[in-house]
C-alpha cells in the first residue's frame, strides 16, 4: 500500500471511523482501523461486532493494499499533522509522513480481523440536519441504567399510513417523542425497532452535515437486526436492542385543565439559579399564578432557600407543581422554540412540554412531577 492524501480528508475519515472504536475491545484487533487503498480512494473502517463505521476519502494511490493499525493512535496523529500525508506499508510497519514529521506504526494481523457486516437495504431517506436534530432531542430522555438495557435505547416506529418515522426514548421519569416525514419510503407495513441510544446519537451527529441520510430499519430489511445509516461516502451499522419501550400513546393526555407559556431562555436561567439549593427532599417547585407570574422555589426553612420568578401566560386556574430540575432543563434544552407551552391536567399528573407554535410532529416531552409532602 502506498498513497498520498490531503490531511483534512484523512482526518475526517479517521475521525468518522474512530468514534465507533470500543473503549474495551473484546479482541486486540478490534482496537484497530482498517485502511484499504484502491481505485483512487482510501477506505477507513472500524468494527466491534456491535457497531461498524465505514467511510472513504479521495487519495492518490500508487499501490493498492490494506493495513490494520491502532485506531486511537492513528486518530491522535492525523489530528495534529497539517501537510499532505504519505502512507506506505513496509513489511509489518506502516510509515506515515507529513511535512517534517515521520511516524512508524506497527500493524495488527489482518487475518484476525472480522468481515464487516452487510448493510441492509434502505427503508427511507431523511434530511441529515433534521434527522440529527430529532435524535438529539429524544436522546435527552434515554435511561442510563445498563441493568435495564431496553430503556437505554431509542425506538424508531414507521407508520405506513402517514409515511412518518417516530423516535421515542424514556427512562420511566420522562418520555420524549419526535416525528419526521420519510422520503422514498418503500416499507409496506408498520414496524418498530429499538436502537442503542448513545451509539445511535453518535451516528446521527456524524451525518448532521449531510444533505440526506438513507436509513434501514432491521425489522424491515431482515439484515440480522442491524440499523444502517448511509450517506454518499459513509456507512454505519448498529446492532439493535431486543425488546420494546413501554406504550406511550396512552400516556400523553389529549385534554388539559391548565396551559402556561413561558420564555425558555428566562426560565432556564431561573431554574439553574434556584436549582442550586434543591435536594432530594426539596425539589424545584413551580407556582403558576393568575397574575402572570411563575414563581420558582427550592429549599426548606432548615436549609438554604431560593426564590425567583419569570413572566408567564396562564390559561386555567393557579397550580403548584414540583419537578426534578435536571429533567426539566433537559426538556427545555431539547426544544427548538423561543417559548415553551406547559400543559397540565393536575399538579400530580404528567405534564407535557412543547415548543410554542410547533406543529404536531415537533418534540413532545412528557415529564413526571414529584409529589409534594406537607
Amino acid at each position: 500500500m502506498k498513497l498520498r492524501i490531503d490531511h483534512q480528508d484523512l482526518a475526517a475519515a479517521v475521525s468518522y471511523a474512530a468514534r465507533s472504536l470500543p473503549a474495551r475491545p473484546p479482541a486486540p484487533v478490534l482496537a484497530g482501523l482498517l485502511l484499504d487503498a484502491g481505485d483512487g480512494t482510501l477506505r477507513v473502517s472500524s468494527f466491534d461486532y456491535e457497531i461498524s463505521a465505514d467511510t472513504t476519502a479521495p487519495a492518490t494511490v500508487a499501490e493498492n493494499g490494506r493495513a490494520l493499525v491502532s485506531g486511537r493512535l492513528m486518530a491522535d496523529i492525523v489530528a495534529r499533522v497539517r501537510s499532505d500525508v504519505d502512507l506506505e506499508l513496509t513489511g509489518p510497519r506502516l510509515v506515515l509522513r507529513a511535512g517534517s514529521a515521520r511516524f512508524t506504526l506497527p500493524t495488527l494481523p489482518l487475518e484476525e480481523y472480522p468481515v464487516l457486516p452487510e448493510a441492509g437495504p434502505t427503508s427511507g431517506t431523511l434530511p441529515g440536519p433534521a434527522f440529527a436534530e430529532a435524535v438529539a432531542q429524544v436522546a435527552c430522555a434515554i435511561g442510563k441504567d445498563d441493568s435495564l438495557p431496553v430503556l437505554t435505547g431509542i425506538q424508531l416506529r414507521h407508520d405506513r399510513e402517514t409515511d412518518t418515522l417516530t423516535l421515542a426514548a424514556t427512562d420511566r421519569y420522562r418520555f420524549a417523542v419526535r416525528t419526521l416525514p420519510w422520503k422514498n419510503c418503500d416499507l409496506t407495513a408498520d414496524c418498530t425497532a429499538l436502537a442503542p441510544g448513545k451509539a445511535f446519537l453518535d451516528a446521527a451527529k456524524a451525518v448532521a452535515d449531510d444533505t440526506t441520510v438513507d436509513l434501514a430499519l432491521p425489522d424491515a430489511s431482515g439484515s440480522n437486526g442491524l440499523f444502517t445509516l448511509r450517506t454518499d461516502n459513509s456507512t454505519t451499522t448498529l446492532r439493535g436492542l431486543e425488546g420494546d419501550l413501554p406504550k406511550y400513546q396512552g400516556l400523553f393526555p389529549t385534554e388539559f385543565n391548565h396551559t402556561a407559556t413561558v420564555e425558555i431562555a428566562a426560565l432556564k436561567d431561573a431554574v439553574q439559579r434556584v436549582a442550586l439549593v434543591t435536594t432530594k427532599d426539596s425539589p424545584l417547585r413551580l407556582t403558576f399564578d393568575a397574575d402572570g407570574t411563575l414563581v420558582l422555589e427550592a429549599g426548606t426553612s432548615d436549609e438554604a432557600q431560593a426564590v425567583d420568578n419569570v413572566d408567564t401566560n396562564l390559561d386555567g386556574d393557579e397550580l403548584t407543581v414540583a419537578f426534578n430540575p435536571a429533567f426539566l432543563l433537559d426538556g427545555l434544552n431539547a426544544l427548538t422554540a423561543e417559548s415553551v407551552d406547559f400543559h397540565f391536567t393536575t399538579s400530580t399528573k404528567p405534564a407535557v412540554l412543547r415548543g410554542h407554535g410547533n406543529d404536531d410532529q415537533a418534540l413532545r416531552y412528557l415529564l413526571m412531577p414529584i409529589r409534594l409532602t406537607g
